[in-house]
C-alpha cells in the first residue's frame, strides 16, 4: 500500500532545483520531490506486513517488494505533485548504510532515471538524511547542530557544521541500536513485530521506576573512551534475566512495568549522553531523527532535559521518523545547492557507509 504524506511548507527560492529522492535501505520504498526546503510530495510503499510473520526483515523479500513498488510509487508521486518527470533537475538516492539488496534496487532505479533524463545523480547517506529531513519542517540549520539519529539499526551522535559538506560522527552504538533492543525486548514480552511501537504503547501503562535496569556506558570509567557511544545489549540481557527470574519464582511478569522501566532506561541514556555532548561542544541546537525518535518517552524526556539545559530541540513529525523519500530528497537538495559534485553512474552501495561520507 502506498501512503501519501501531505506537503510541508518550507523555504523555496527562485532557481532552486527540483530533486527526486529515492529511499530503499530496508523495507520502505520512499519517493519524494523537494524544491529548496519545500516538500512537494512524499510517497511510501511499505512491505512491513510481509516481514511480520518472520519476526524480522528478510532482505530477499524486501528486495522483491522494492522491485514491484518502485515504478508505481514514482508514478504516483509525480501525479500527486503534478510534476512531469522531465522537470526533475537531480536524482538523490540512498547509497548506504542499509541492506545490500534493497539498496541495489533503489540505486539501479536512480541510475536508470539519471541516464534516461540526462540529470545528475547523488548517492547520499541514509543516516544523515534522517537529520536533514528536519529542514523541511523548521528550515535550514542555523549554525552548528547536534543530531541524534536513532533507529532499528543505528544509534549515532553527529555534529553537523554543514549538512551537505561537514558532518562528524562523535559516537555510535557498540552493539544493539536502540530500536533493535526494543524489538528484542518486544519478543521477550510476547509482543508482535516490530516491537518498538508495541513496547512504547505498553510502557505508557506501566511504572518507569518499578525496576532499575542498567544504563550502559554511563559509569565514570567509560567516559574517557566512550562518552559519546551507546550500548543496549547489556540492558536487553538484564531485561531477559529479570523476566526469567520472575518466571522461575512463579510470579506473574508485570509486562507494563517491565516495558516502562526498560523504555525509561533507553531514553535516559540517549538523552543524558546527548545533552552532555552538546555541553562539551558548546552546541545549543539539537535535532533527533530516525524511526526510534517516534518513541514517546524519548520525546518527553528530551524536551524536558533540553528545556533545562537551554538547548533548542527539533524532532520532525512522526511521519518523517521512519524511512521515507523526503529525507533523501531533503539531503539531496542541500547537497545540490551546496555545489557538491554529482556521483559517478557506477556509484556503489555500501551497507556500512561511514558517517563521514555524506555523498558518494
Amino acid at each position: 500500500m502506498v501512503v501519501m504524506a501531505a506537503p510541508t511548507p518550507g523555504t523555496t527560492h527562485a532557481g532552486d532545483p527540483l530533486v527526486l529522492g529515492i529511499e530503499t535501505s530496508c523495507d520502505e520504498t520512499g519517493v519524494a520531490l523537494v524544491r529548496g526546503d519545500t516538500l512537494l510530495v512524499d510517497a511510501v510503499a511499505s512491505s512491513m506486513d510481509e516481514h511480520a510473520r518472520y519476526g524480522g526483515i528478510i532482505p530477499e523479500v524486501a528486495s522483491r517488494a522494492h522491485l514491484e513498488a518502485m515504478v508505481p510509487t514514482i508514478r504516483r508521486a509525480l501525479g500527486e505533485a503534478d510534476v512531469d518527470l522531465s522537470e526533475v533537475d537531480a536524482i538523490a538516492v540512498t547509497a548506504g548504510p542499509g541492506l545490500v539488496g534493497p539498496l541495489t534496487i533503489g540505486a539501479s532505479a536512480a541510475k536508470a532515471l539519471s541516464i534516461g533524463l540526462g540529470k545528475p545523480l547523488y548517492g547520499v547517506n541514509h543516516v544523515i538524511g534522517h537529520a536533514a529531513v528536519n529542514q523541511l519542517v523548521d528550515g535550514p540549520f542555523s549554525g552548528r547542530t547536534m543530531a541524534l539519529v536513532v533507529s532499528g539499526g543505528h544509534s549515532s551522535l553527529l555534529m553537523i557544521d554543514d549538512v551537505a559538506t561537514d558532518v562528524t560522527e562523535l559516537g555510535s552504538t557498540l552493539d544493539d541500536a536502540a530500536g533493535e533492543a526494543f524489538d528484542k525486548v518486544g519478543r521477550l514480552l510476547g509482543l508482535p513485530y516490530p516491537g518498538g511501537p508495541h513496547v512504547d504503547r505498553l510502557a505508557r501503562e506501566g511504572d518507569p521506576e518499578a525496576i532499575r535496569f542498567p544504563r550502559g556506558l554511563t559509569a565514570a570509567k567509560f567516559q574517557a573512551k566512550h562518552a559519546d557511544d551507546f550500548s543496549f545489549s547489556g540492558l536487553k540481557t538484564a531485561v531477559a534475566r529479570w523476566i526469567e527470574a520472575c518466571v522461575d519464582a512463579g510470579r506473574e511478569v508485570p509486562l507494563a512495568d517491565v516495558a516502562a522501566s526498560f523504555a525509561a532506561a533507553v531514553a535516559d541514556v540517549l538523552t543524558a549522553k546527548t545533552i552532555a555532548a552538546c555541553r562539551r561542544h558548546d552546541v545549543d541546537s539539537l535535532v533527533i531523527g530516525g524511526g526510534f525518535s517516534a518513541n514517546s518517552q524519548l520525546r518527553e524526556l528530551a524536551a524536558s532535559r533540553c528545556a533545562e539545559a537551554g538547548i533548542e530541540l527539533h524532532i520532525p513529525p512522526i511521519r518523517y521518523c521512519t524511512d521515507n523519500g523526503a529525507m533523501i530528497a531533503a539531503l539531496g537538495s542541500a547537497v545540490v545547492r551546496a555545489g557538491v559534485a554529482p556521483s559517478d553512474l557506477d556509484v556503489p552501495v555500501d551497507s556500512s557507509m561511514p558517517m563521514a561520507t555524506i555523498t558518494v
